[in-house]
């Protein structure tokens, strides 16, 4: 069962933290947060990472319905660049523990502190606190679906496939076709490709 944590609060409302995103080289990350009904069971809902997109899909749907409270926020790449990205998903998760009265806060690992909060830091919190999974749920369909998009805006791109994580294949399809506006530009490889476009003669000497 995934719901040790909240079982230690049972009868007050504990709010799971989870992000999606930090690693792929564009578009936004995603930061979800879910609160749900004291007792909460579904044996169905756990890390996003280890379930299939149809089934993350479904379940997207029945966490919406069955929360107390959920929301997702998306933090764009010029934030992402701009703080760095472990700071851009700290601050977010903290904006998400202040978008809602509840004092237990269950966040994937990120510490941060907030007066008048509890909150507690789980290592693969995605995987022991289903809170924290339904979080991590919403958090990578909301971001698949807008790769998703991007990937029929440009599909030379296959986003669909990678989801803009730096795989062989989307590097070789990065070096093809350039530097898109939703890249992260701190980001070693966007910002390599980005200086060899600058200053060419240093990358062909």
């Amino acid at each position: 069962m995934l719901n040790e944590y909240e079982n230690l609060y049972a009868g007050e409302p504990v709010m799971g933290i989870d992000e999606a995103g930090r690693g792929p080289l564009c578009g936004p990350l995603a930061v979800g947060c879910c609160i749900l009904p004291s007792g909460y069971q579904n044996e169905e809902i756990n890390d996003s990472k280890k379930l299939t997109a149809k089934k993350r899909e479904k379940l997207f749907e029945v966490i919406k319905n069955d929360a107390l409270y959920w929301k997702v926020l998306l933090v764009d790449p010029e934030t992402i660049d701009r703080k760095n990205i472990y700071a851009a998903t700290r601050d977010a998760m903290k904006e998400l523990a202040l978008s809602y009265d509840c004092r237990i806060i269950l966040s994937d690992a990120m510490p941060f502190e907030i007066p008048g909060k509890t909150v507690i830091p789980i290592i693969k919190g995605d995987a022991k606190s289903i809170s924290i999974a339904a979080a991590s749920i919403l958090a990578k369909v909301t971001r698949d679906r807008i790769m998703e998009e991007y990937d029929r805006q440009y599909p030379e791109y296959e986003f669909a496939k990678h989801k803009g994580y730096p795989t062989k294949r989307h590097l070789e399809l990065l070096e093809k076709y350039g530097v898109l506006p939703f890249y992260r530009k701190s980001y070693r490889p966007v910002a390599r490709l980005l200086e060899e476009i600058e200053n060419p003669d240093l990358f062909h000497m």
